[in-house]
């Protein structure tokens, strides 16, 4: 059973979403909050697997409460969706730079939200939009020393790894194009996980970028 914390302004938004999931047989809503404060006291209450997190909200902001989550025990701190009505880049851009681990826009089909919630609590990367991709190629120099450092620890075989990380494929279809059995393209994720400080796929993915290790357009696989 996934718990999830829904975080909106609007009770009409989080009284039809809590219907909705309800609906799942693995989906759960454990609650509600109506600002970014309520959501970072809630989440630590309530120790939901995914925080449904809009972005404009009164007081603290969706991104402002999505960073205070994750500053939490990293052992516990729920996963943070961000559900919101604006595809603006450089809002998504902030809010994974805030620890959120994906978005979905508000007016997505209810399949897709739900599709997207399994995903995120299972920890696996999405695919981040062309434009908060090139977003984070154009801030790379303001942090592309420090993170050249975290990228030179990486074996070559996890160079491969993060750069198909990048493109959004899965652990199944990077053990098919690397010809490697499935835990180890597991083992290898942890461990570029733990060789980058960070927190999860989608944050490393991040890093690639910003690093200037992967491209907005795509690169070769690294030998």
């Amino acid at each position: 059973m996934i718990r999830i914390l829904i975080a909106d302004d609007e009770a009409l938004i989080r009284a039809s979403l809590r219907v909705l999931l309800d609906a799942e047989a693995d989906l759960h809503v454990v609650g509600e909050a109506a600002d970014g404060a309520q959501a970072v006291q809630s989440s630590a209450a309530m120790r939901p697997d995914v925080v449904l997190m809009d972005i404009r909200m009164p007081g603290i902001d969706g991104i402002q409460a999505t960073a205070r989550i994750n500053q939490a025990d990293p052992q516990r701190r729920p996963k943070v969706l961000i559900l919101t009505t604006f595809g603006n880049d450089e809002y998504l851009y902030g809010a994974l730079r805030a620890g959120a681990s994906g978005f979905v826009l508000k007016r997505a089909e209810p399949t897709e939200l739900t599709h997207t919630i399994r995903l995120v609590a299972a920890g696996s990367t999405l695919v981040l939009p062309a434009g908060a991709r090139a977003r984070i190629v154009h801030r790379r120099d303001e942090t592309r020393t420090r993170w050249d450092a975290l990228i030179a620890r990486l074996s070559p075989r996890e160079r491969q790894v993060l750069q198909l990380l990048a493109t959004g494929r899965s652990n199944s279809e990077i053990a098919g194009e690397l010809f490697l059995g499935l835990q180890t393209v597991k083992t290898h994720v942890t461990s570029i996980l733990t060789k980058l400080g960070a927190r999860d796929r989608t944050q490393a993915v991040v890093i690639a970028y910003e690093s200037g290790f992967a491209t907005s357009a795509g690169s070769s696989i690294p030998s």
